[in-house]
């Protein structure tokens, strides 16, 4: 096997493992998991949800999320900051396209590659990263 369908393989069992690690999330509107690999390594992980040590309800009573709800992206990157590890080019895997907020995150995180599997109407945060110089690729989750 090539390294280029090698890395395919593998981009497709993380995003799926990001699908699986969304589930966590008990957020009702969208589940969204994140992963961030490194040398093969998984180094973080994040799915979306309100801060720690807030009660674990993501939309008000109009069903809107909240505006403190952390996206997967944003809470994989800040578990970073709590640990030794560095994502320093590594490769985050998101079942939603980053949004342009979580674009900055990346960018300034370091992260080289982003692999993601649920295309969003904005695309500004994509168009962002790519600006950036970082690789963006699209997986279907159903792949």
């Amino acid at each position: 096997m090539d390294h280029e369908a090698k890395q395919e393989a593998l981009d497709k069992r993380y995003i799926r493992m990001a699908g699986i690690w969304a589930e966590n999330s008990y957020c009702k509107r969208r589940q969204v998991g994140a992963l961030i690999v490194k040398d093969k390594m998984i180094i973080s992980d994040g799915y979306n949800g309100t801060p720690s040590g807030f009660e674990n309800v993501c939309e008000d009573e109009n069903n809107l999320t909240k505006p403190y709800v952390l996206h997967a992206e944003a809470n994989a990157i800040t578990k970073i900051a709590r640990s030794n590890n560095s994502s320093d080019g590594a490769t985050m895997y998101v079942t939603a396209s980053p949004c342009i907020e979580c674009a900055k995150l990346i960018i300034q995180a370091g992260i080289k590659r982003v692999v993601y599997s649920e295309k969003y109407r904005l695309e500004d945060g994509l168009n962002l990263l790519r600006r950036a110089g970082i690789e963006v690729v699209y997986i279907s989750a159903n792949e």
